[in-house]
């Protein structure tokens, strides 16, 4: 890999405040591109308005800042891409239908790895849009990627989901599509997050390929968990960072990253924890870990 070729990302969504499992991802994400001599992207995925909370976007880059990450240019904020995702639902028109199912009508269907598996009620039925989701159809798609951490992945999309929601019922843009269209847009090669949206990964490697788009490289890390084993998470209680004991928390969260960082960094500054934490990263201690203890 030739200098400044790698182009990774962190993409938080503005409905919360980050917690100590975002930490872990934008750790991660940053000290794996810094790695490579590349670039980090911060992109904040405001195009879920209903879930949003007032502020939180502000909070993100001011919590970022506190802990003394660095990302290439502006903040991105995804809603700015809105045009160019509604390009690329066009642009997918001959692989997609109109669906009126609700949540209701569906919940007796069968459950795959990504929630209920659609059988397909509306594919036939030719639906004008209007009160009404855009779906994709799979056919007999087989995603396959190998990630760095996790090793060889697939999956048939049309046991373990159906076709899937590009277009929600709100005429609001679902985050695989928008997602997929934003990595194209800004270049990214690698994706370092968190091993819950490992399998999420295979909708958006489908979409990435009926798109043409080029699949950047997946590394899903371990989450965190609480000690009873549920995921660290806003609907968990995870508390919210705040940047105000941020060495002692990147320290911390060095350790749980598996990175063993001497006793005492956590007295150090800022700076200093990151200039060791750049001198010494090496992602491949998480391979093979699906959860670490918070």
């Amino acid at each position: 890999m030739t200098a400044g070729s790698y182009v990774g990302r962190f993409a938080p969504s503005p409905t919360g405040p980050l917690h100590f499992g975002s930490l872990l991802a934008a750790c991660a994400s940053f000290l794996e591109a810094r790695r490579h001599n590349g670039s980090w992207i911060l992109r904040i995925e405001d195009i879920d308005p209903p879930r949003e909370q007032d502020g939180a976007s502000d909070d993100i880059l001011r919590v970022l800042d506190a802990y003394g990450f660095e990302w290439d240019g502006e903040a991105v904020m995804q809603s700015r891409s809105d045009e160019q995702h509604r390009e690329a639902l066009v642009s997918l028109s001959a692989h997609t239908y109109e669906c009126d199912c609700s949540r209701r009508k569906l919940a007796s269907q069968p459950v795959g790895e990504l929630g209920v598996v659609y059988p397909g009620t509306c594919r036939d039925r030719d639906l004008a849009p209007g009160d009404t989701a855009t779906r994709i159809r799979v056919g007999d798609a087989v995603s396959q990627f190998d990630d760095e951490l996790q090793g060889q992945q697939a999956m048939d999309l049309a046991r373990e989901s159906g076709d899937f929601v590009i277009r929600r019922r709100d005429d609001l843009i679902a985050y695989h599509l928008a997602v997929v269209v934003d990595d194209h847009l800004s270049g990214v090669t690698h994706i370092v997050r968190g091993i819950d949206l490992l399998s999420s990964t295979h909708r958006q490697v489908f979409l990435q390929s009926r798109l043409g788009a080029s699949t950047p490289t997946y590394a899903h890390i371990p989450v965190a968990v609480h000690p009873n084993g549920d995921k660290l998470s806003k609907l968990t209680g995870a508390p919210g960072l705040d940047g105000d004991d941020a060495a002692a928390e990147l320290a911390h969260a060095l350790r749980v990253l598996r990175q063993m960082p001497p006793q005492g960094l956590e007295d150090a500054t800022v700076d200093d924890i990151w200039a060791w934490a750049l001198e010494h990263w090496d992602m491949s201690r998480l391979a093979g870990l699906r959860n670490v203890p918070a």
